[in-house]
């Protein structure tokens, strides 16, 4: 007779296999998270994940959705620091920068070309609304307080686009070692000229 799962059984292994899903997906591409890798990974049975997950979709979904909230949470802490607009949002920055470093699998896997389409997976549309909701609050706080003039949800892409893309540069190699903080703060730097107040 099978044994009953309790609440915790079936959080722990979804956990698990969420986190044999991030490293199938890190190492080989999204190619290679299929149900019956990820049951060989777990050493169970090739069905076994059907009775957490529908399909890889849904475990990506999953996946997706825990990094939004870890990032989100590492975003909105940086952002709660005390100091005026200018240093909380260098904080932000610099816990965006960190987060990617610190986690590269779930950066890439939140960031990958490969995406489910979010409204049919409503906690991973909340998650990245959340961090993204943060990407924009401390341009609201520097467009507020005068240090920034324009729209702060098109400033904040501008600052998130740069972002991203020097943090991937140096995760493909195009950027040396540190190279991607450095260049970031100098694109950084030029966009917040550019958008000053007019005197």
């Amino acid at each position: 007779m099978p044994r009953v799962l309790t609440e915790s059984d079936v959080a722990d292994f979804r956990e698990r296999l969420c986190e044999a899903a991030e490293r199938l997906f890190a190492d080989k591409g999204p190619e290679a998270v299929t149900m019956r890798q990820l049951a060989a990974e777990l050493g169970v049975s090739p069905m076994t994940p059907y009775r957490y997950f529908k399909d890889k979709d849904d475990i990506l979904a999953a996946v997706r959705t825990m990094g939004f909230d870890r990032f989100a949470e590492a975003l909105e802490t940086a952002y709660a620091t005390e100091g005026d607009a200018r240093a909380r949002g260098a904080a932000v920055g610099e816990a965006y920068v960190t987060f990617a470093f610190e986690h590269p699998q779930t950066y890439k896997l939140m960031f990958d070309m490969y995406q489910p389409d979010e409204d049919a997976y409503p906690e991973l549309k909340r998650a990245a609304q959340r961090a993204r909701a943060t990407m924009s609050d401390y341009v609201k706080a520097l467009v507020e307080s005068g240090h920034l003039a324009g729209d702060p949800e098109r400033i904040g892409e501008m600052f998130w686009a740069s972002t991203h893309g020097c943090i991937v540069l140096e995760m493909t190699g195009k950027l040396p070692p540190g190279g991607a903080r450095k260049l970031i703060g100098e694109v950084n730097s030029a966009i917040s000229r550019g958008l000053r107040p007019q005197a």
